[in-house]
């Protein structure tokens, strides 16, 4: 019969976890199996973008200039158009959205278009408690709406799956657990680079470490971030801290970071593609983001070596086993987050303990061969009982 046509709709190609997770799945799915394109809005922005990278993994991709994250009906209206026009153009079996807004319009595009078989990722859903009532009430509808039309929802978390059916949004037969996974090699290869990373950030070889890598956004919460690092200066006087990553909170970040005394003890290395090997840096990673999907860079932490430290929220309650793979606190318990991170910081053998329970557990459950196979398989499945072996 041929190729299976299959087509991906992101709504942009930041540095990300969506991104990445998408980047994977297309690339190592089965060539021979599959005939698959990606189409992208253009917007980028100081979070770096990815779409070199995908052209590098020889990505079949195209930019849709109308494509973007703000709500613009003009705008959404053309792309939505173009979807449609690239769908009957090309006569995919499969059309599979990732994020909100490419979501909305990627399926009600595929619908219109009559593909057979629609899917969706859920990486975190786009309502949530930190944005106004009636935005989220629109969100919601919109899903709800889209879910009806679409064959599958993947999801990367379980308490993704237990909110959106709270929501009324699609029935729990569509629901199918994919974990958004990493390549697991590159991780475990980087841990041994700790001195030679310090030595080249100006690190000293003793001193004790707490970072991150993320965004600088508001739903990662950087702010926060700062002032838990100025309660574990306090309390760890050698401890430097490791910043990887830009965003739209930058310049705040620096500010407080001065403000709290601890830009001289603060290396910000902007934005790096080399995150296994910064991360072997590290002796604590600390998450203090208020919403998240499934936040990929926990299990990237615990391959690598890194107790973490996380805000309770979704996927990241699922990840980490409270003392035992890490610990998880209530978000904005800036306290309590120090507390955790001290503990840490100051108690080798835990560390050690933590690291060892946490390398096992990411190993077996974020593996990346593992996560296509899953997504290979859904696709079987679906074409099966729509006919198209």
């Amino acid at each position: 019969m041929g190729k299976i046509k299959v087509l991906h709709v992101i709504t942009r190609l930041i540095v990300g976890g969506a991104q990445e997770n998408t980047m994977y799945t297309v690339s190592r799915l089965d060539k021979s199996r599959y005939e698959i394109d990606v189409i992208s809005g253009p917007q980028s922005g100081s979070e770096g973008s990815l779409i070199e990278e995908f052209y590098a993994h020889h990505i079949s991709l195209r930019i849709l200039p109308y494509l973007v994250r703000e709500i613009n009906p003009f705008k959404d209206l053309l792309a939505m158009v173009g979807l449609y026009l690239q769908m009957r153009r090309n006569h995919y079996t499969i059309v599979h959205t990732h994020s909100s807004k490419a979501g909305i319009l990627g399926r009600m595009a595929a619908y219109l278009a009559r593909v057979p078989i629609i899917v969706h990722t859920v990486h975190g859903w786009g309502f949530h408690d930190y944005i106004p009532r009636y935005k989220r009430r629109i969100f919601i509808f919109l899903e709800q709406l889209s879910a009806r039309i679409s064959t599958a929802l993947i999801v990367v978390s379980n308490q993704d799956a237990r909110q959106g059916q709270k929501n009324h949004i699609g029935s729990l037969g569509k629901y199918h657990l994919i974990r958004s996974a990493i390549p697991k090699d590159e991780y475990f290869e980087c841990s041994g680079d700790r001195a030679a990373v310090r030595q080249e950030l100006g690190i000293p070889i003793d001193a004790l470490v707490m970072g991150n890598v993320g965004r600088f956004s508001a739903q990662k919460n950087p702010l926060e971030w700062v002032e838990v690092a100025a309660r574990v200066k306090r309390a760890v006087p050698n401890c430097y801290f490791l910043l990887v990553g830009d965003g739209p909170l930058h310049d705040q970040v620096v500010q407080l970071l001065k403000k709290r005394g601890l830009y001289p003890f603060t290396i910000l290395t902007g934005l790096r593609r080399d995150a296994p090997r910064l991360l072997s840096a590290m002796d604590v990673f600390l998450l203090t983001s208020l919403w998240e999907g499934s936040p990929r860079v926990i299990p990237e932490a615990m391959l690598v070596g890194v107790p973490v430290v996380s805000s309770a929220i979704a996927g990241s309650a699922e990840i980490i086993q409270n003392d035992l793979t890490g610990y998880i606190c209530q978000p904005r318990d800036t306290q309590v987050f120090a507390n955790r991170c001290t503990e840490l910081l100051t108690d080798t053998e835990k560390r050690y303990r933590i690291i060892q329970a946490a390398r096992r557990y990411a190993s077996q459950t974020f593996d990346l061969t593992q996560m296509v196979t899953q997504i290979d398989q859904l696709y079987r499945d679906l074409l099966n009982q729509h006919g198209k072996h």
